[in-house]
């Protein structure tokens, strides 16, 4: 192989050791902003939603004030976390263990038997340890700092390569709502996420809809951004079937699909935005939670409309994987299937002992060896 020849960046372990995911954890996962939710998911009084944002479990509440509040999801006692993922909780919020008790401002109202059995307790200073809270774009964000750089400045270089549509004037569409546990190490997935090589490859019958040889795409600071437009052909079929007019201008229609450092993916079509949140939660395991938001036109002219799109692209490339095995994810159909059966193929292929880095794609996968680098810098250089 000549020496010039692009490469990846990163060791073999930095996709299987258990010393390279905590590390992460520490050095990138405990120091970033975190997605936390929707902003609906908390919009009155006692509303909560928890997050895990590397080493720090953190929840957001709404305040009887209406104000947003974010706390480290540990009880100032004997650390016992207060709240579990989403609900809605009274005008305090107690701990299960000793019911030490909070105000939803995280100041410590109560405490049992406090006279006898914590005579000196001070109670002023035991209030929940505070985190930054932040809404952008329709979406909660939080980070483990109190005094944390504020979320605009981490993503504003980003925001004018987003795609178009105002989120948080979009409906949750509840049926899009789907949870992926995947067998691969998280930067397995960011970097399928981020590769347009495979594109016209892997997703040739499912994703044809896309003209991939004019991809626009690169990093603004950590985070990648991504476009590409319709094909003509197919352009030209939404144009004319389309149930209602586009909500975005026609030369604007195509596939903006950013990744978010360290790990939030963003789709947005000319009918539909979605969210993916990738949760490490082992070096060879990743959770990723899916949530769907579309133009405010009713299910049924949303639903003719895909399948319209479905009908027109399905059938352009057939027999590529087709299969006997009704569960075979190769023909499914379904281009996240697709993807995760390839995510999971590369980490069992690492534990090979004739596993060996092959060449990269001087351009295709220029942005998977730019996130390594930056997975790189962040770990500390050479890990």
């Amino acid at each position: 192989m000549k020496k010039n020849a692009a490469m990846p960046i990163l060791p073999v372990e930095a996709y299987s050791s258990q010393d390279w995911y905590d590390r992460e954890q520490e050095r990138i996962f405990s120091r970033t902003w975190a997605f936390a939710g929707l902003v609906g998911d908390v919009s009155e009084p006692g509303q909560y939603v928890a997050v895990q944002a590397g080493l720090n479990n953190i929840f957001i509440v709404m305040g009887e004030d209406g104000q947003l509040r974010a706390f480290h999801n540990i009880c100032r006692h004997r650390g016992t976390q207060l709240l579990r993922a989403v609900g809605k909780t009274r005008k305090v919020i107690t701990c299960p263990y000793h019911d030490w008790t909070y105000s939803l401002e995280g100041c410590l109202l109560a405490v049992p038997d406090r006279r006898n059995q914590f005579p000196d307790l001070d109670m002023a200073s035991l209030g929940l340890k505070k985190a930054s809270v932040a809404s952008w774009r329709g979406m909660l964000w939080v980070h483990p700092d109190e005094n944390a750089d504020s979320v605009e400045k981490w993503f504003g270089g980003v925001e004018p390569h987003l795609g178009p549509h105002k989120v948080e004037e979009l409906v949750e569409y509840k049926k899009g709502r789907a949870e992926y546990d995947i067998a691969a190490n998280w930067k397995i997935v960011v970097e399928n996420y981020i590769d347009g090589y495979h594109l016209a490859h892997l997703h040739s019958g499912t994703l044809s809809m896309y003209d991939h040889k004019r991809i626009e795409s690169g990093f603004v600071g950590p985070h990648f951004f991504f476009w590409e437009p319709l094909s003509p052909e197919y352009a030209a079929d939404v144009e004319k079937k389309a149930p209602s007019p586009l909500v975005i201008p026609a030369e604007q229609a195509g596939a903006w699909v950013p990744m978010l450092f360290p790990g939030i993916g963003l789709a947005e079509s000319e009918d539909s935005w979605s969210v993916f949140h990738l949760t490490p939660l082992a070096p060879a395991r990743t959770r990723v939670v899916v949530r769907t938001k579309m133009a405010d036109a009713s299910l049924l002219a949303f639903a003719s409309q895909s399948l319209r799109s479905y009908n027109f692209w399905s059938n352009r490339v057939r027999g590529k994987y087709d299969s006997e095995d009704g569960d075979d994810p190769m023909a499914s159909g379904d281009f996240m299937q697709e993807d995760i059966y390839a995510c999971e193929q590369q980490q069992r292929s690492l534990a090979s002992p004739y596993f060996e880095h092959g060449p990269s794609a001087l351009k295709g996968e220029a942005g998977v060896r730019q996130h390594q680098e930056l997975v790189m810098a962040w770990m500390g250089g050479s890990g």
